[in-house]
């Protein structure tokens, strides 16, 4: 399923209890405040399905204004009882996402099956995991 909003193409796909999708840039310009949130709320009611994941793989950057609509977008999921998952970050968006100190909320996952499992990319793993330790002989 295929969806546009103000300069971004949403492709949707659903899976068993979630829902994936991947925002593109298009041809139209994207403005300074996209309307993301609404607009996946509104595709999140129509399927019943809560828990998302969003795949940012193929922007490069946020678009001025767009983690404000993903810290949103994760409110409104988690007031439901479900949950937002991101994965396919850009060096420059993972900044950003830390910047905004979400990046516990919102970790970048390396891909969908990642998210749904909640496996955090190989950068992130060894932040949450103790390291084993080793003795000498």
């Amino acid at each position: 399923m295929k969806s546009v909003t103000e300069g971004l193409d949403l492709d949707v796909d659903r899976g068993p209890n979630w829902l994936f999708v991947k925002l593109q840039p298009s041809r139209r310009p994207v403005p300074e405040s996209p309307h993301v949130a609404d607009e996946v709320w509104s595709i999140s009611k129509r399927h019943f399905v809560y828990r998302l994941v969003l795949d940012l793989e193929q922007l490069e950057s946020f678009p001025e204004g767009m983690m404000g609509q993903i810290a949103l977008l994760q409110e409104r999921l988690v007031r439901q009882g479900g949950a937002l998952r991101l994965c396919g970050l850009s060096p420059a968006c993972e900044a950003v996402v830390q910047e905004c100190q979400l990046d516990k909320a919102l970790p970048n996952h390396a891909s969908r099956e990642d998210a749904v499992l909640g496996e955090p990319t190989a950068g992130t793993a060894s932040l949450d995991k103790p390291a084993l330790a080793t003795t000498a002989s």
